[in-house]
């Protein structure tokens, strides 16, 4: 809040400049932050390690069975 006092010569408080913003119909935008414990090495392993067992799973089920992995679906 140094540049409004700086700027106008008022002093105003951090939440009342997010309350009056948020009477304008600004929004507070913030960067989604990552996991702390996320290795994205072992993460990409994983993902190519993925289709080996689906196999052995999908070989055990009646044929045509849908299985829901979770994610978007890819048919071809």
């Amino acid at each position: 809040m140094q540049w409004i006092f700086q700027e106008f010569r008022i002093s105003i408080g951090e939440t009342t400049v997010g309350r009056e913003l948020k009477a304008f119909g600004f929004a507070k935008l913030s960067a989604r932050p990552g996991h702390n414990a996320q290795n994205d090495i072992e993460a990409a392993a994983s993902k190519k390690d993925f289709p080996a067992p689906l196999a052995e799973i999908r070989a055990k089920l009646p044929q045509g069975t849908d299985i829901d992995c979770g994610g978007p679906t890819k048919r071809g």
